[in-house]
């Protein structure tokens, strides 16, 4: 059982990444999935989930409503988080987790990435 985030980078504020959540060793629209992020000094954030089973809801923090939007594609066994908008305190090392649970809650989440860093500076 293994998540992989992968995406991150360096952007200019107002820019746009797209992160991606690649799982192997099991079936990610069998679980709840969800984006966190740390920024250096802070907690671990929950920023953004997606049911399990085509249930299609969503979570997004306040922070990030309007500018992220996560998705799925069952096909390629992953979960997208597309990033709009991007500010400067939207820089920190970018985390998806999976769980049987899913909500904003990073201790429902059991299966984890190893991060992907997102700069957003000019």
């Amino acid at each position: 059982v293994q998540l992989q985030a992968s995406g991150g980078g360096l952007v200019r504020p107002g820019g746009s990444l797209r992160l991606s959540c690649a799982a192997s060793g099991f079936r990610l629209d069998h679980y709840a999935v969800g984006w966190f992020r740390q920024a250096p000094g802070k907690g671990r954030e929950g920023i953004s989930c997606v049911g399990s089973f085509g249930g299609g809801e969503t979570y997004y923090a306040d922070s990030v409503t309007g500018r992220f939007t996560i998705s799925r594609d069952n096909a390629k066994n992953t979960v997208s988080l597309q990033m709009n908008s991007l500010k400067s305190e939207d820089s920190a090392v970018y985390f998806c987790a999976a769980s049987v649970i899913g909500g904003s809650a990073a201790t429902n989440y059991a299966y984890w990435g190893q991060g992907t860093q997102v700069t957003v500076s000019s």
